[in-house]
């Protein structure tokens, strides 16, 4: 077995990839899954996107002010309204918003904001304080309030090398995906079938503990690739790791697969220098992935039945730096897609640029709320369980 295969394996402690086909031997058949047909793709922006050079607010005279060599000029935009336009990269999220598939949510934050990227994604990633940590993800937690029959890791995918925070829970994690092709092959690895398992002693709690795990999470493997080979996309997706990513997810959905929950990630949104065209690189990869998933989610009329969260970890300062960049900043704009959306269009107003917080826009809009209304109205489960009594959203979803 190579690093890269021992790497992988070795993840099993997580509870998070496959596990070995040597386990299905002690796997007890659950009932059959019965599952509500709403699906959330939860992407994130990694780096910290910069939500003014994103959302553009051209007839506010301080962003060029405080901007004067990397404010984008109204000609440069798309237009959404007299008001605001949009990075020039992302000509689908134009169209969904012209066509009423998008809600625009500004000045998403939390107090006392860390400008730390592994603390800020934490915090998001966890849904907790500032000053708390925490070891479980709020889509972990969901898991976790799941009926015991629904508490399987492909409930909750990650489309990424290691499971990220969101995804674990206290009883269940999520299930990581990186290569289709490594998952398929580890588990038809005629070595790992030989093994002999020591842990399905059910007399000893922790060995009961490891089985069961290890069981649950075997089966999620070989559920998802066998669900994998039932659809096909016709959609030609863009050559990069996000287009593969959405194609997957898109994929399984359309194979109407029991997963309730998708994640993935898009890097590149730490601009400190050369801001311009470094972001619009990104927010390119972002848009036409987007627009080839919306595409086919649609061939099978399910786009009403996926909402789409796009966030970043924190925004960028208002002032440009030195380096024609930005540096890490506080509140930012938030995106939900969806089919089904009740609010459409801007929810709520603009930064306010004339009352920063040293330097920073001060969020109006704690992103735990969104999450509560997520969960409540998107995925019917109780939100104080999972990330406390937070105010939801009005007519979101």
């Amino acid at each position: 077995m190579n690093r890269r295969k021992f790497i992988y394996t070795s993840s099993l402690a997580t509870g998070s990839v496959f596990i070995p086909s040597f386990l299905k031997a002690f796997e007890t058949p659950s009932a059959k899954l019965a599952v509500g047909n709403k699906k959330l793709v939860v992407m994130q922006l990694s780096g910290g996107n910069d939500g003014l050079n994103t959302l553009v607010p051209f007839r506010n005279d301080l962003y060029y002010s405080l901007r004067p060599d990397i404010a984008l000029k109204r000609s440069e935009t798309l237009l959404l309204n007299d008001d605001i336009s949009l990075n020039p990269a992302l000509s689908e999220f134009r169209n969904l918003y012209d066509e009423g598939h998008m809600c625009i949510l500004n000045n998403i934050g939390y107090p006392n904001p860390d400008y730390s990227h592994f603390r800020s994604m934490d915090i998001w990633q966890t849904a907790s304080a500032t000053n708390t940590i925490e070891t479980t993800g709020w889509i972990g937690r969901y898991l976790d309030q799941l009926p015991d029959h629904l508490k399987k890791p492909h409930m909750a995918i990650d489309f990424s090398r290691t499971l990220n925070t969101a995804l674990k829970g206290s009883e269940i994690n999520g299930f990581s995906i990186p290569d289709y092709g490594l998952m398929s092959s580890l588990l038809s690895n005629k070595l790992l079938r030989k093994k002999k398992a020591n842990f399905h002693d059910h007399h000893n709690d922790s060995n009961s503990y490891l089985h069961k795990t290890l069981s649950e999470t075997f089966s999620s493997a070989d559920y998802i690739l066998e669900k994998n080979k039932s659809f096909r996309s016709k959609i030609t997706y863009p050559n990069n790791v996000l287009g593969k990513d959405l194609k997957n997810i898109a994929e399984l959905i359309n194979a109407n697969t029991d997963t309730n929950v998708y994640y993935v990630s898009a890097a590149g949104f730490d601009t400190h220098a050369n801001q311009l065209k470094q972001q619009y690189r990104y927010l390119k990869i972002v848009d036409e992935a987007m627009d080839a998933f919306i595409k086919d989610i649609k061939t099978n009329n399910l786009f009403n039945d996926v909402l789409i969260m796009v966030f970043s970890e924190f925004g960028r300062r208002v002032a440009q730096n030195a380096s024609n960049g930005t540096d890490h900043g506080a509140a930012n704009v938030l995106f939900l897609i969806s089919g089904a959306l009740k609010s459409k269009g801007i929810y709520n107003p603009l930064p306010d640029l004339t009352n920063l917080i040293d330097g920073n826009l001060k969020y109006t809009i704690d992103f735990k709320s969104v999450y509560a209304t997520i969960l409540s109205k998107w995925l019917s489960t109780d939100p104080s369980k999972i990330v406390g009594n937070w105010n939801q959203l009005a007519n979101i979803v």
